[in-house]
């Protein structure tokens, strides 16, 4: 028998596909015999496809409801602030923050800007608030509050089930007003009508009355489920009466239907330089976000994510990997024997590597298979019992095959070649 493999012509009576049917029903025949370990090493590669498929789903999921969410506030719409925070770059920690030395946005940018033919809303807007919420003997802590102008409702996609918004004159009057969340109005008031009621704003040591005059039902969306208690308020009330400040405060701009988001953005940043008298080499002291660049951000941050987690399943697979090398091993050690009788009869080192593969190979789409199902069934659960439309895409379902794949041909050639070298006189001594 010649030495090298590669020197001997394939059997004519043997195709690929019948070799390959061959070697897969004695790698099942080898699974049935040794059935404890086969289902570990199966279940080593299933943990670690089921995990990336799941990490999968829930990336997709959580992609598409924030997409759907800035789609629901309106695609064009975008954001005048101090700085532009998506452009934002970690530095040594010596070096001033973005917003150093830049002006305050003011109140009467947000009036001028609203004046604007290209521009439906623009709303004057302090940021994030935190305030605490007093009815009766009923308290709700660190409810989400905002201070803005009326027509916010424009930016905030829902609608009103009781009450009003409150009027350009309230919010130029100072009054002390209020619209809850309908999640926070229940909270308050149970089944008790709540328009009309007064309730107290605890905030910064102060405990100020606000009448309840709306409550405003959110779209569902995954920020709606996980921010059910929030309060709006004019945002003169808010610094005035709340002791709030201007400082972080912002423009929320809503184009008209018939304008691109491009024209929208020009004519603001143009009406903007001007008023702040800024020449043409002067940089902007303010900066734009819109809804395309805070998706551009997520998709970079989920993307960096998903790597990493990635990276930690692939730990998963390589303890199959694992596992596949050492039920291979010893399949070797204890088929030694019928291994020298196949050399004997006249099979090849290449068929006898090709059988092994196959086995480890097989061993590792079956732990696929397994991954996948235990993933299908995660991303299901996932979808019912939370607001992700979690759904497994087609990419992570290839990756997982691949690295499964992967995984048994770079694990399994070691046993393989091992037994491939095999002499069949030593083999067929062997007990």
């Amino acid at each position: 028998m010649p030495s090298d493999m590669s020197s001997r012509p394939p059997e004519p009576t043997s195709s690929g596909l019948t070799a390959l049917a061959e070697g897969t029903a004695i790698a099942w025949s080898a699974m049935k015999e040794n059935k404890i370990r086969s289902v570990l090493t199966v279940l080593g590669v299933a943990v670690g496809v089921s995990v990336v498929v799941a990490i999968g789903a829930l990336m997709t999921g959580l992609r598409e409801s924030v997409l759907e969410a800035f789609e629901g506030a309106g695609p064009n719409n975008f954001v005048v602030m101090r700085f532009d925070f998506t452009a934002i770059t970690l530095s040594d920690g010596n070096s001033r923050p973005p917003w150093w030395g830049k002006p305050e946005i003011t109140p009467d940018e947000a009036r001028r800007l609203n004046e604007l033919p290209t521009v439906d809303q623009a709303l004057y807007d302090l940021g994030q608030l935190d305030v605490d919420i007093v009815f009766e003997d009923r308290r709700v802590d660190n409810v989400f509050a905002g201070g803005t102008s009326s027509g916010w409702a424009a930016y905030q996609p829902g609608e009103f089930i009781v009450g009003r918004d409150f009027t350009p004159a309230e919010v130029r009057e100072n009054r002390a007003v209020t619209v809850l969340s309908s999640g926070l109005a229940e909270e308050l008031f149970g089944q008790r009508d709540p328009m009309g009621r007064t309730v107290r704003i605890v905030s910064r040591n102060r405990l100020v009355p606000f009448t309840v005059i709306g409550v405003f039902e959110p779209e569902e969306n995954i920020f709606s489920g996980a921010i059910q208690n929030w309060a709006v308020f004019p945002w003169t009330a808010a610094t005035r009466r709340l002791g709030r400040s201007t400082f972080s405060a912002q423009i929320q701009v809503v184009p008209e239907d018939t304008v691109s988001l491009q024209r929208a953005q020009d004519d603001v940043i143009q009406a903007i330089r001007g008023m702040r008298g800024l020449g043409p080499r002067d940089e902007n002291d303010f900066g734009l976000v819109s809804s395309a660049q805070i998706i551009d951000t997520f998709n970079q941050v989920t993307a960096v994510f998903f790597l990493v987690i990635l990276l930690l399943a692939s730990a998963g697979l390589l303890v199959g990997g694992v596992g596949v090398i050492g039920i291979m091993l010893i399949s070797v050690t204890e088929r030694t024997r019928e291994i020298g009788i196949r050399k004997a009869v006249g099979a090849t080192r290449r068929e006898i590597l090709w059988q092994f593969l196959v086995e480890a190979s097989f061993l590792t789409a079956l732990g696929a298979g397994v991954g996948l199902l235990i993933g299908w069934g995660l991303a299901g659960i996932v979808a019912r019992l939370s607001p992700l439309p979690a759904s497994i895409p087609l990419w992570s379902v290839g990756a997982a095959l691949g690295m499964a794949a992967l995984t048994g041909m770079l694990f399994g050639l070691l046993p393989a070649y091992r037994a491939s070298r095999l002499e069949p006189v030593a083999a067929l001594r062997f007990e």
